[in-house]
């Protein structure tokens, strides 16, 4: 059995991209999370009947086959389907358009940074010439236009306005889109925004001016997200971020906002455990202090102003590596002479090994001398591309506790990032 699934607080471009993917895998089951976002609630309780929607509890997990996953690339956030991650034998295919690495061992990820996931979709629709109705039309049309904001939020990209021209051109109806797209604002929502308005402050850190509002709520209040957009664009602030806390519910609703492209608040979201896109983003967090939430917000924000420094910036390079065909006498005397606990092994510019001391000391016969670094080396390396940032570089360190994480480019080796290097950026000892 095939079943195609998308993230939990399903927005459009989520059910959209499940519809499409449904199209491009046919005879696929199509599951939708049972938390959707209520303008989607709105449009499938008139829609419902016109696509074959099931929920996970009409799933058989042992019967599945392949997972197809949209819009979302974790386990984390695909509900309790998530308990395939266990499966083996299980044939992943992963549609995302979310700048994070996937964690899923799937067989085939296209992913690429356009704005939203349906795009990718309508795009392989377009390529098989695959046919689709008006509705479908229309409903991938709102997956694109949520996540672009019609168009005009800075991650759209010319694709985006391509599929666009193509979903028009077969009958989306663009009056559909008007009363399904257009946020919920009565008078709760006024009654939030006044008290926020009313607690308003704002503070600069790491160089942006942000706002962050905690807020007791009791149940589900909509369109809250529409109330921090507004509550951003009338204190001007770069970012705005609204900790809506239900002590009733023991659980803490994050919802961020941005206006500017140096603060990515779907970074921050996905940190603590949301998701989103830089301009928007949300987490739900449970049992927690609203306090803590927003010293945490603070912590990260001032993260993300560091993570424009890279590991490729730090890292120490050219590298002194041993070559593949050394033999062992001579990788002993080299890290004798040279008082250090382990090097690269490469063999041209690539990367094929990490040689220790330890291995050295698995030397028990004369002959063995005479091997070549290969023969003892460890291929279960670490290593980490040159565009990544200082914080998780140094995460993977301490998790592995290893003291240097070669740099790789493409399967070369151009550098070493080591425990100095994570120093000068925490200490504030980078050059001017």
């Amino acid at each position: 059995m095939e079943i195609i699934t998308t993230h939990n607080s399903s927005d459009f471009d989520a059910l959209a991209s499940l519809v499409a993917a449904g199209i491009v895998y046919p005879g696929a089951l199509l599951v939708l999370p049972t938390r959707v976002n209520p303008n989607i609630q709105a449009f499938l309780s008139i829609h419902k009947d016109l696509f074959e929607i099931q929920s996970h509890k009409d799933v058989d997990a042992e019967a599945v086959t392949r997972l197809v996953v949209v819009d979302t690339n974790q386990w984390k956030r695909i509900e309790r389907l998530a308990s395939l991650a266990t499966r083996k034998n299980l044939d992943i295919h992963v549609w995302d358009h979310h700048a994070v690495p996937t964690d899923m061992p799937a067989s085939k990820v296209v992913q690429e940074m356009v704005g939203a996931c349906t795009t990718l979709l309508v795009e392989e629709i377009q390529r098989q010439q695959l046919e689709i109705s008006p509705i479908q039309a229309t409903l991938f049309l709102a997956g694109i236009y949520e996540d672009t904001g019609n168009l005009a939020f800075p991650s759209t990209t010319a694709r985006d306005a391509m599929a666009v021209a193509y979903l028009l051109s077969h009958q989306a109806d663009l009056n559909v889109l008007e009363n399904f797209l257009r946020p919920a604002y009565g008078v709760k929502q006024k009654d939030v925004l006044f008290e926020m308005l009313q607690k308003a402050e704002r503070i600069k850190v790491g160089g942006h001016r942000v706002s962050i509002c905690e807020m007791e709520i009791t149940g589900h209040t909509h369109g809250l997200s529409l109330v921090v957009h507004m509550y951003r664009d009338i204190l001007n602030v770069d970012a705005a971020f609204g900790i809506f806390n239900d002590g009733e519910k023991g659980r803490c609703i994050v919802i961020a906002r941005s206006g500017v492209d140096s603060l990515d608040v779907g970074q921050i979201m996905r940190i603590m455990g949301g998701g989103g896109h830089p301009a928007a983003a949300s987490a739900m967090l449970r049992d927690v202090n609203p306090v803590g939430v927003r010293e945490w917000i603070l912590e990260l924000i001032r993260e993300n102003e560091r993570s424009s420094i890279l590991i490729g910036d730090l890292m120490s390079f050219p590298v002194e590596t041993i070559d593949v065909k050394t033999n062992m006498k001579e990788v002993a005397e080299i890290l004798k002479q040279k008082g250090i606990s382990g090097m690269p092994v490469t063999e041209g510019s690539k990367l094929v090994g990490v040689i220790s001391r330890r291995d050295v000391n698995k030397i028990k016969k004369e002959s063995q001398w005479r091997a070549p670094a290969k023969a003892f080396m460890s291929t279960d390396m670490i290593s980490a591309p040159p565009n990544m940032s200082v914080p998780k570089a140094a995460r993977i360190m301490v998790k592995h506790d290893i003291g240097r994480l070669p740099v790789v480019d493409n399967g070369d080796l151009i550098g070493i990032f080591t425990r100095s290097d994570a120093m000068l950026y925490y200490y504030d000892l980078l050059p001017e």
